[in-house]
């Protein structure tokens, strides 16, 4: 029996974050191209698994909760017991964790395929080297696939969506007062990383000031913990400024996004999902590496400076966020139109 006829069940551990997640869909696709014959379970930490419920790449779901200390032990043995009777020939881990080897090797997955870290090396089979050089994230993920013969592909990221979580989508802005065949930009002013990744706040107000100088409304995304800055930003703008802070699932957050004509946005989920969803972006860049997580197959839509001290990588800039506020509204806003006007 040859090993591709040999491996029958695969799983995935999938990242757990949502444009980590988003970035890694390749690799799903790039499995079933390889192995259409394999049963493929994508392993995903709830609610963010939820972007994978129609993926074409995957026979099964596996959502879980993040483990809490208050039930560790009943929660341990059932993802353990879960994993045991995929009766799984290969895992790949996508995520760096000594605990998602540990489950791997706990749930006896017959081949163990991740980046190398001490100690978690010694739980794997197949461990792999880190990359030599700085590469995309989603280059990263797709070079775990390598151990199975699978070269490195040219599959972009991707999400599914059906026709009527669309349409719901478009009754949903039709509700908040929107006319259907006028331009509609979409905002995300957060991130979850931290603030040294967004651009001030008060940038996405005059930028939205500016837009609406034209017949355009702007949709403004954020969850719930960003409500008072979203509010912030939309305060007293008037009826074309939809907000939508908390007030999406994730799911209805990709349909959104795949209306928009364009999406200006920090480095973030929103950021990929739009990517992935074919939506032009306005990509803001300040803390965080472009080459590694900008939205991948649309470089040319990321808007940054080269400052010394960028990128840092930091949560909260230590001096004067000179990465972000040299970004003027100016820019962005010349950016947004010629995407909407070609001018």
């Amino acid at each position: 029996m040859s090993m591709k006829n040999s491996i029958q069940n695969i799983i995935v551990r999938m990242p757990n974050w949502v444009g980590d997640l988003v970035m890694a869909t390749p690799v799903l696709t790039d499995l079933k191209r390889a192995y259409p014959h394999a049963s493929i379970t994508a392993m995903c930490r709830s609610p963010i698994s939820d972007l994978l419920c129609e993926d074409e790449a995957i026979d099964e779901l596996f959502s879980f909760h993040k483990v809490t200390p208050l039930g560790l032990k009943e929660e341990k043995k059932d993802m353990i017991a879960k994993i045991q009777a995929g009766k799984f020939d290969v895992g790949i881990l996508l995520t760096n964790s000594f605990s998602s080897a540990w489950w791997f090797w706990q749930g006896k997955v017959h081949r163990r395929i991740g980046y190398s870290h001490f100690p978690r090396s010694l739980l794997l089979t197949d461990p792999v080297a880190e990359p030599p050089q700085k590469q995309h994230q989603v280059d990263s993920y797709k070079a775990l696939l390598e151990p199975l013969g699978i070269s490195r592909s040219s599959t972009m990221p991707r999400l599914y969506v059906q026709d009527k979580e669309i349409r719901e989508a478009k009754e949903l802005l039709r509700w908040h007062g929107y006319r259907v065949g006028k331009k509609l930009i979409g905002m995300n002013p957060g991130a979850a990383y931290g603030v040294a990744k967004c651009w001030p706040a008060e940038r996405y107000r005059a930028l939205a000031v500016e837009l609406l100088k034209d017949d355009v409304w702007i949709v403004v995304f954020g969850d719930a913990a960003s409500k008072a800055l979203i509010q912030s930003i939309c305060g007293d703008l008037g009826e074309r400024v939809i907000n939508l802070a908390g007030a999406t699932s994730i799911r209805e957050l990709v349909c959104l996004i795949q209306e928009c004509d364009v999406l200006v946005t920090n480095d973030s989920g929103p950021m990929h999902i739009a990517a992935a969803m074919e939506t032009p972006l306005v990509a803001l860049f300040g803390s965080t590496d472009k080459q590694v997580t900008g939205p991948y197959g649309q470089e040319k839509s990321v808007v940054c400076r080269k400052v010394a001290c960028s990128p840092c990588l930091k949560r909260v800039c230590p001096i004067d966020f000179r990465c972000m506020t040299q970004i003027s509204v100016e820019e962005v806003s010349e950016k947004v139109r010629q995407i909407c006007y070609g001018r």
